[in-house]
């Protein structure tokens, strides 16, 4: 496993990204923004401190695979295709945060709601190649979601994007979101 990798999600105006809509899905949306920066270490400080104050920065950290069998991180990797493809001038940031009901439940009762109930691994499947994804840790930082997960894809493929939104969102394991903000962008 690769080591674990920290990002910054800076909202403001510069970046990358032009941020196309924030959209509360639960909960309070965050404050608006035009660009979107995506800084990993080492470059975080010198490009942090350059231009106005971010609308708001969100950190999180890639880590080892928490609720994944070996046979699921193995069809992962077989299917998932890197992140920064030319092709792939759309992205999604969702920051979430679960309830402390779920943060209570036992690691094998949070695997069982995660995969075996709602699918959530195999509902991923049905998009890889097309839909791209990092997920971040955050809960352990600190901040104020539990999870952000980074989606980029080409345009012809925002409607199999937004089929499986919906999809994770129907799910039970969704009951246990108390925030999720959906964030779309376009390079």
């Amino acid at each position: 496993m690769p080591a674990p990798l920290r990002v910054l999600f800076s909202a403001g105006h510069s970046g990358a990204w032009r941020i196309d809509r924030i959209s509360p899905v639960i909960g309070d949306a965050l404050p608006g923004a035009a660009r979107l920066a995506v800084h990993t270490a080492p470059d975080m400080p010198a490009a942090m401190s350059e231009g106005a104050a971010p609308a708001w920065i969100l950190a999180g950290t890639t880590s080892n695979l928490r609720y994944t069998t070996g046979a699921e991180a193995d069809a992962l990797k077989a299917r998932q295709e890197g992140l920064g493809r030319a092709a792939a001038t759309r992205a999604a940031l969702i920051p979430i945060r679960k309830t402390q009901a779920w943060w209570d439940l036992a690691q094998d009762e949070r695997r069982a709601i995660f995969e075996e109930r709602s699918r959530h691994i195999g509902i991923g499947l049905d998009y890889l190649p097309a839909v791209a994804r990092r997920l971040h840790h955050a809960r352990e930082l600190g901040e104020p979601f539990d999870f952000l997960t980074w989606f980029e894809y080409a345009p012809e493929h925002a409607g199999a994007f937004e089929d499986m939104v919906d999809k994770l969102r129907r799910t039970e394991e969704w009951r246990y979101v108390e925030r999720e903000v959906d964030i779309r962008l376009s390079a």
